[in-house]
């Protein structure tokens, strides 16, 4: 880092946070173990907030630690199809939880997976699927072939239909699922009541069935339609005379493709009890040692998940085997349905050579079809996806991000306001809080992209506004991957000498991802009198828009450019009371309106707040928004409280005006000192509290204090409450070597740490005529107070402890 030997920002990217972290602190650990101990640091790694590695030469024991967090994290094949598919089609994707819980798409378009459960999946079609003696019965009554049987509580109650049934039969829970709980090729008592009773063991009812001819099959029905087919073989060893049937296995599981559980495209064989029963059946044990070419049955069922193999058969089923299935998953009523179909060869109608229907199952796995043992693979994701999403349908909402170094939480009300007038409920995050529908959600500062992200995963916003701070982009970058409209207002020194950024370059290379991150067919909107913003031109993507308060005769060479090739600009024209608000495209001049005509401008005297309605008004146009709309909404758009907190509020009472406004750094200052300029000869004396934040540089602090001095006819400085790194007293002596400097003599300098005594000292020397101008931190408590105050003849205790510079 440039001014700090020996410290680095390390960048590197990963998929999954928790292992990448822990990848990011083992690291550190492993290059710090390796200098002397003098040159040792753990601050970076501590900022991971991972446990450090206790021997952190131990490589294999870290990259083991790592494969462990990765296979808790990672996502099971099935569902990481599915959010592939849905990243090739450009559909956004979060992960909601740990497990597998996927919100697909933004705001009001999203849809929700889960593994292959979709929004459209219905929870009565998935009830009746895992009742499977319901689903014998529907399809039954529906003409499609099934097994005779019945479900019994008791193994006596089982044999009594046995004659009725025949041999061989099947024995599983009612509601079981993986294959668990499962015998097949029943064909005595003795191996009827060991069945009965394992199947107990995996539910309270069990279902005893014919046991139908054929090959186990799994055919995906996709939006009532066969996706793919597959024919599914138990796990299983060939014996080579010399090995045991538990070496066969080890062999077996060094095959890459084995992995535990979902996490890779086959399963590991796990011996266990049903095993050795299953063994035990056929006269062996792990220990037999089977001839050579001999095929050793491991599993009753053909599932994955025990270990079994699988073989593409899509392009092999018979029309009207397919015709079958289409026809089940219609009756169950899923969406995405599996169902196990027992066919001595799936490419001859079942009515000729027997079988039919054994289960219908909802969310069935996927990894048999995209990665078969044996056969082409199959896209079985992609139809999921075009299920959810039909082509031409959009999965996003609008979304326009905002940043700069001022105005942006008043630019960003006056968007929402804008796009609410139209019809839509807008998510907006500012450092105020998070609102959808024009209702605050949760106070906070929302400018990061945790706070984008909440607005982006609420399933009823159809656009969200999103104030895009500097922190938290360097933080952990922008909360969306695209923008449709992203907006630089300015770039002006603030934060410099903080997280690396210690130029006003630095800082605009920060701010430049907002427009760096617009779509091909979106919008990037600068502000012409920014030269930072003239230079992130080069970088914005989509089409450039300018706004500027300097048109008519006093326009900029690049804008007039703009304006005379065709190009989008919205700017303000000379006259009286602020000018107007004029609209460039296309080469017609179309007037907006006043700018005295938007109450937040003060009559046109307040030009931050008409470069924020411009920037607002070209945002909302760009996207479609009618000229009408916007200046019907602007004209509603006031310097109160309510809509913009804490920019530009103003209270007349008590023979007073107060003025509550956020300016916290100087460029700030100096926009809102021309606003008092402008008011001053209404007023008998200008009195102001001021602050800026001690992380600040110590230039910066200086400064804030010598435009103070130029403002105000009386300061009183104080400071932000946790005091930023600085001792307290620091940034108010820095403040008043400014206002000094500048010719404000130091008995008009008060020095106060805390906020609220400041703001009672502020409130208690004024007098009637006066202008008292207060820049909060805690905006809302600050207000308060100023709403809850009344002269008092008394001086208060804080007007006791006032400080003189």
């Amino acid at each position: 880092m440039r001014g700090r030997p020996g410290v680095y920002n390390i960048l590197y990217a990963y998929k999954d946070a928790e292992t990448g972290l822990a990848a990011g602190a083992f690291a550190i650990a492993l290059v710090l173990s390796l200098l002397p101990e003098g040159l040792r640091s753990i601050e970076g790694a501590r900022r991971l907030g991972m446990e450090l590695p206790s021997d952190p030469q131990n490589i294999s024991a870290m990259v083991e630690t790592l494969r462990a967090i990765l296979r808790r994290n990672s996502l099971g094949p099935t569902t990481a199809a599915l959010m592939q598919a849905a990243e090739r089609r450009g559909i956004p994707v979060m992960r909601l939880n740990d497990q597998s819980l996927i919100q697909l798409g933004l705001g009001s378009r999203q849809k929700r997976i889960r593994a292959s459960i979709t929004a459209d999946t219905s929870q009565i079609a998935v009830d009746i699927a895992g009742d499977k003696d319901l689903t014998k019965r529907l399809l039954d009554e529906a003409g499609l072939p099934v097994p005779r049987g019945a479900v019994y509580r008791q193994a006596d109650e089982a044999l009594a239909e046995t004659r009725r049934l025949g041999w061989p039969l099947v024995v599983k829970p009612l509601d079981g699922n993986h294959g668990r709980g499962v015998t097949t090729g029943v064909r005595d008592e003795g191996t009827l009541r060991a069945a009965f009773d394992h199947a107990l063991r995996h539910g309270r009812r069990v279902i005893v069935e014919q046991q139908l001819p054929g090959h186990d099959h799994r055919i995906l029905v996709i939006g009532g339609k066969v996706a793919a087919v597959a024919e599914r073989l138990p796990a299983h060893v060939m014996g080579d005379g010399r090995r045991t049937i538990a070496e066969l296995i080890d062999l077996v599981n060094q095959d890459p493709r084995r992995g535990m559980g979902h996490e890779n495209m086959l399963t590991r064989i796990v011996p266990d009890a049903a095993m050795t029963a299953l063994l035990a059946r056929s006269g062996h044990d792990l220990g037999t040692i089977p001839a050579p070419g001999q095929i050793v049955q491991l599993r009753d069922t053909a599932n994955l998940s025990t270990g079994g193999t699988a073989v593409d058969r899509t392009d092999d089923i018979h029309p009207c085997n397919r015709l079958i299935a289409e026809q089940a998953a219609a009756t169950i009523g899923l969406d995405v349905c599996g169902i196990d179909f027992l066919s001595p060869d799936i490419s001859r109608p079942v009515s000729e050579t027997g079988g039919g229907i054994v289960e219908v199952n909802a969310a069935p796995g996927f990894r048999m079809h995209l990665d078969p043992s044996s056969g082409q693979p199959r896209d079985v994701a992609a139809p999921v996806i075009d299920a959810l999403f039909p082509r031409g349908r959009s999965s996003r909402i609008p979304i326009f991000a905002i940043t700069g170094t001022n105005g942006k939480s008043t630019t960003v009300r006056m968007v929402e306001r804008i796009l609410t007038h139209h019809g839509l409920n807008v998510g907006m995050t500012t450092t105020s809080g998070i609102y959808v529908g024009g209702q605050l959600l949760k106070a906070v500062d929302a400018s990061g992209p945790r706070s984008a992200r909440s607005v982006l995963r609420n399933p009823t916003v159809d656009a969200a506004v999103l104030e895009t701070a500097r922190g938290g982009i360097l933080r952990e970058g922008l909360g969306f991957d695209g923008a449709d409209v992203g907006s630089v207002l300015n770039v002006t020194p603030d934060h410099l000498g903080l997280k690396g950024i210690d130029t006003l370059e630095d800082l605009a290379n920060v701010k430049a991802v907002v427009v760096e991150s617009v779509s091909r067919r979106g919008y990037s909107v600068l502000n012409a009198d920014d030269p930072m913003c003239v230079r992130i031109a080069r970088h914005a993507r989509g089409t450039i828009v300018w706004f500027s308060l300097n048109g008519g005769s006093r326009i900029p060479e690049l804008l007039r450019r703009h304006i005379e090739s065709g190009g989008t600009a919205l700017v303000r024209e000379d006259g009286a009371d602020g000018g107007m608000l004029v609209i460039h495209r296309s080469g017609e001049r179309k007037e907006l309106m006043p700018a005295a005509a938007i109450p937040a401008t003060l009559d046109g005297i307040a030009d931050f707040n008409i470069a924020n309605a411009l920037a607002a008004a070209a945002i909302c146009f760009v996207h479609g928004i009618p000229a009408d709309t916007i200046r019907q909404s602007l004209v509603q758009f006031t310097n109160s409280f309510a809509d913009s907190p804490g920019r530009l509020n103003i209270r007349d009472a008590h023979d007073r005006r107060f003025i509550v406004d956020y300016a916290h750094n100087p460029a700030g200052l100096a926009a809102l000192g021309q606003v008092v300029d402008a008011l001053r000869s209404r007023h008998r004396r200008v009195i102001g509290m001021v602050s800026i934040p001690g992380d600040r540089r110590d230039s910066d602090i200086i400064e804030m204090g010598s435009i103070a001095a130029g403002i105000f006819d009386e300061i009183i400085f104080r400071e932000a409450p946790d005091g930023r790194g600085r001792p307290p007293g620091e940034t108010n002596g820095l403040m008043s070597e400014g206002a000094l400097s500048a010719g404000t003599p130091a008995d008009r300098i008060h020095r106060i740490v805390d906020e609220l005594e400041a703001v009672q000292a502020t409130l208690d020397r004024g007098e009637a005529g006066d202008l008292l101008v207060i820049l909060p931190t805690s905006v809302e408590q600050v207000w308060q107070q100023v709403l809850d105050w009344t002269p008092g003849d008394a001086p208060t205790e804080s007007t006791r402890t006032v400080t003189h510079a």
